[in-house]
């Protein structure tokens, strides 16, 4: 059983399935409490480091070099220089499914050519699970910040089937009251403990966009699998996750939309065309850039709280 790092979206019900445990290591980043040496994204450069300096214990990785991540290539390519058995994992850009199906056929060979295929209704067990947190805190039931991190583990499970059924199993649901109900879309943030602070002002997320496909993509059959994670937003066409996000907005109730990116990620290019469309169908939209993690900045903070203000006006 060997702990496989993926650097990026990369489904996890073939890792399981495969007898070995997954571990994104993204997940590591906004507590790390560490600089990069030398970085473009924060992001892959942090996780880079981490492995590089022994804090993330990995066997393999799996690195989206094609995808929701543009970033990761070359860092991944310095830790697989040291010593880690690295595979190169692509999205297709068309959403072709044969694509991805190839692209899962040569991942599988990487994990050891095996699969318990059993081990893939457990999975989706859990993404129901998960995706039934994310319903609880659409109706005002669960808070934004306990349903994220159930969210946000969906991409490995939080390295452990049986941990992640506890960890949903914990979440306590309560009464929740807000002044607004917000979308967080793009990269999750990095900022620790963001959505606590939304909580504070009373700006409930009722939708994490990245995270909610975490849980949105699953399958019971490799073939399922593949038709399934074809259709990952990120790594489709901009129009294709336009169309996807006006469902779920709508779908939600959503009253405005935090667009959240990161420096120096190909994202951000995307925010123009985004505050376009979104800002066409009525929604108030602000952007946050981030690029160190940290808790929530002073300056973020000031301008948050300046876009409440302009929801409770209109």
């Amino acid at each position: 059983m060997a702990i496989v790092g993926i650097t990026a979206l990369v489904p996890p019900e073939i890792v399981y399935a495969s007898g070995n445990i997954p571990v994104d290591i993204n997940n590591f980043v906004p507590r790390s409490g560490v600089v990069p040496r030398d970085k473009l994204c924060a992001w892959t450069a942090l996780w880079r480091d981490l492995t590089l300096m022994g804090r993330i214990k990995l066997d393999k990785l799996v690195v989206v070099a094609g995808g929701d991540c543009n970033n990761a290539l070359v860092d991944g390519e310095k830790i697989e220089l040291s010593g880690v058995d690295t595979h190169y994992f692509t999205y297709p850009f068309d959403g072709s499914a044969k694509i991805m199906r190839h692209e899962i056929d040569k991942l599988v060979e990487f994990l050891g050519g095996e699969l318990d295929e059993s081990v893939f209704n457990r999975v989706t067990e859990l993404k129901s699970a998960a995706t039934a947190v994310d319903s609880e805190r659409v109706s005002m039931h669960i808070n934004s910040q306990d349903a994220f991190e159930i969210m946000v583990s969906g991409s490995d499970l939080s390295g452990s089937l049986v941990g992640y059924r506890k960890m949903i199993d914990s979440v306590v649901k309560k009464s929740v009251d807000c002044d607004f109900r917000l979308a967080l879309l793009g990269t999750p943030p990095i900022y620790d403990g963001f959505h606590e602070f939304l909580d504070s002002l009373g700006l409930h997320i009722v939708y994490d966009e990245m995270p909610y496909e975490f849980l949105r993509l699953r399958g019971d059959t490799v073939k399922s699998i593949s038709e399934s994670y074809a259709d990952y937003s990120f790594a489709r066409n901009i129009t294709h996750r336009i169309k996807l996000l006006k469902s779920e907005l709508k779908q939600r109730g959503v009253e405005g939309i935090i667009h959240f990116h990161q420096f120096a990620c190909h994202h951000k290019l995307e925010d123009p065309i985004l505050r376009e469309a979104l800002c066409a169908e009525g929604y108030p939209f602000i952007t946050i850039e981030a690029d160190l993690p940290s808790k929530t900045p002073q300056q973020t903070r000031l301008r948050i709280e300046a876009f409440k203000e302009r929801l409770g006006d209109l």
